[in-house]
Parts: C-alpha cells; sequence; structure tokens
C-alpha cells in the first residue's frame, strides 16, 4: 500500500515585484499552514520523505510542515521536477517515487495538485486551496503502478 498527500503551498504575496518561483508567503498564509497542520496533525504521523517544489513559496511550506510535523531537515527533498503546472509531469515524477518510500507528502502548486487528484482518485474534485491537502491512498505497493486510490481531503474551515 502508498499513501501519498498532495499539500497545496501556502498563500503567497503578488505584492513584491520578483518572478514567479521568487514570491514569498503571506503572513495570514503561514498562520493558516500552522493551524491546519495542527488540526490535521495525526494523517501526517507516518510521513518517511517531503518532496517539495523549488518555489520559494513551497519550500517556506514544506518547512513549516518540517517543523510542525517534527521531522528531520533531512527528510525534505528539493526537486525541480515539482515545480510545475502539469499534471502529467507531477504525475510522472509520483510514479518514479523509489518503492522504499510509503508515505509521501509533496508540496507544490496548481493546477497540477487538483488536475492529479482527478486522474488519480476518480474524485472529481474541483479545486485545492492554497495549505490545503489532499490523501490519496493506493492499494497497489509499487508507485509505477498506482491507479484510482480512495481520496480524503484535508481542507479545514474556518481556519483564519
Amino acid at each position: 500500500m502508498k499513501k501519498l498527500i498532495l499539500f497545496r503551498h501556502a498563500k503567497s504575496s503578488w505584492s513584491l515585484n520578483v518572478p514567479d518561483r521568487d514570491r514569498p508567503l503571506t503572513e495570514k498564509g503561514i498562520r493558516r499552514t500552522e493551524k491546519i497542520l495542527y488540526v490535521s496533525k495525526k494523517i501526517f504521523f507516518d510521513t518517511e520523505i517531503v518532496y517539495s517544489s523549488t518555489a520559494n513559496r513551497a519550500m517556506h511550506t514544506a518547512s513549516i510542515i518540517i517543523n510542525q510535523l517534527d521531522l528531520s531537515f533531512s527528510n525534505l527533498h528539493l526537486k525541480e521536477d515539482l515545480y510545475t503546472f502539469e499534471s502529467s509531469k507531477l504525475i510522472k515524477f509520483i510514479r518514479d517515487i523509489p518503492n522504499s518510500f510509503s508515505n509521501v507528502i509533496c508540496v507544490g502548486h496548481n493546477p497540477a495538485f487538483t488536475d492529479a487528484i482527478n486522474h488519480l482518485s476518480d474524485s472529481g474534485f474541483e479545486h485545492l486551496p492554497t495549505s490545503a491537502w489532499a490523501e490519496i491512498t493506493f492499494s497497489q505497493t509499487n508507485w509505477i503502478n498506482i491507479s484510482k486510490g480512495i481520496l480524503k481531503l484535508g481542507i479545514p474551515k474556518n481556519i483564519l
């Protein structure tokens, strides 16, 4: 069995004149991520590895995840391939995850995350907001073979 959590980066700021990949998180985005992780902590207890896009907003979100879950930063791996907005590239990345890992978090971007959720779970899901997560559990034991997993969403209401 494999468990994948797609965690969309926190709310980022458009106020600075910087390239897309350099946009920072907003204070509200940081607080929301911390609170969502707090109320959802049990979902993440068995995390083995956290992969993150190399965009500033994703790396910062992944750092918050590592801190909130009391994981070692050696569990965080930055991957240029996750700086994508295309689900086909994201799905290829997921299928290439080493089989030695069964419980994985990926931190990245929409629309790739929402589209991948629908492709991998048959959910008809419309939109993964910032600081939200989607857990997909697969019965398959090899990442290359994953298909039509069971979806659980983490979009807590009334958090900031």
